[in-house]
């Protein structure tokens, strides 16, 4: 077999090596206007949120001393030092994690049950009616854009300090959250089985449960997951408010400027989080058969 090899003439080179040039320089010149444009939005921006870098570099060291003093404890030496000193409580601050877990659990599992009844409704080839879609879908849209540190204050001062505010806040915002990201779900499925199951005169619940379901529920066991992983750190935010938790005991800590008690309960939230992320990350790469990452 042989190669046809096709020499230009010299000026068609000259003209193509000059268009490509060309071609080089007008993606440079655009890739410098978009980080112009972006470092002038971002300088707008700043100035618009008040921040000045004067006061950021002046008072930065505040910052890192705080770090400082919450290593140390009472006596001067460092915590690690004296780790028996540092951890005194930790048994009352388990059981405030665990209560934290609990909240999220709960919380998490009560939303994605309320994302669950209504994905359906919300999602475009799953429900005909614009009217109940466009209703449903402002209703998750509002659990989801209150802030959930919002709702538990408000449940606070409804129904009294502790646990139940905090469960009734995540339920809210996970139910919005979930919502949206079950009925994106649906939206991706295929609609053959349903037409399948349809032509052979099944109602619509039979053909969510049939046909939709199978398709979508690791979906759905996934985003639960990650949202349960979130709502572990919702949680413990939540306790500022007074609605239970080992937010409580944290931010009593910073009022009273206990400060090896600060770096104790961060450092056991820090580690609750992380073995929850671990978790969760392992258990839904099995769900959708990969490799379980950390």
């Amino acid at each position: 077999m042989t190669l046809a090899v096709t020499i230009l003439p010299e000026p068609q080179l000259a003209a193509l090596s000059a268009a490509y040039r060309q071609a080089v320089a007008r993606k440079r010149l655009r890739l410098l206007a978009g980080a112009a444009v972006f470092v002038a939005a971002l300088v707008l921006a700043g100035v618009g949120a008040e921040v000045n870098l004067h006061t950021l570099f002046t008072y930065f060291g505040n910052f890192v001393s705080y770090f400082d003093r919450i290593l140390t404890l009472e006596s001067g030496q460092r915590v690690w030092t004296d780790v028996g000193e540092w951890l005194w409580g930790w048994r009352k601050w388990l059981r405030m994690l665990g209560e934290t877990i609990l909240i999220s659990y709960v919380g998490t599992l009560m939303g994605a049950v309320v994302a669950f009844a209504l994905n359906f409704f919300a999602a475009e080839n799953t429900w005909p009616s614009p009217w109940l879609r466009f209703a449903v879908r402002r209703l998750l849209e509002f659990a989801r854009t209150v802030p959930g540190i919002v709702f538990a204050l408000i449940f606070v001062i409804a129904f009294g300090l502790g646990p139940m505010a905090g469960v009734l806040a995540i339920a809210i915002h996970s139910a919005g959250a979930l919502g949206k990201l079950f009925s994106e779900i649906v939206e991706n499925a295929d609609m053959k089985p349903v037409e399948g199951i349809r032509s052979t005169g099944a109602s619509w619940l039979s053909c969510m449960r049939f046909a939709v379901l199978p398709q979508v529920s690791a979906g759905y066991a996934s985003y639960a997951l990650l949202r349960f992983e979130i709502n572990v750190r919702e949680a413990s935010v939540m306790g500022f408010v007074g609605a239970g938790g080992i937010g409580q005991e944290l931010v009593v800590a910073i009022r009273k400027f206990y400060y090896s008690d600060v770096s104790a309960i961060l450092l056991a939230i820090i580690v609750t989080v992380f073995v929850i992320d671990i978790a969760t990350g392992w258990f839904r790469a099995r769900l959708f058969g990969g490799e379980a990452r950390t």
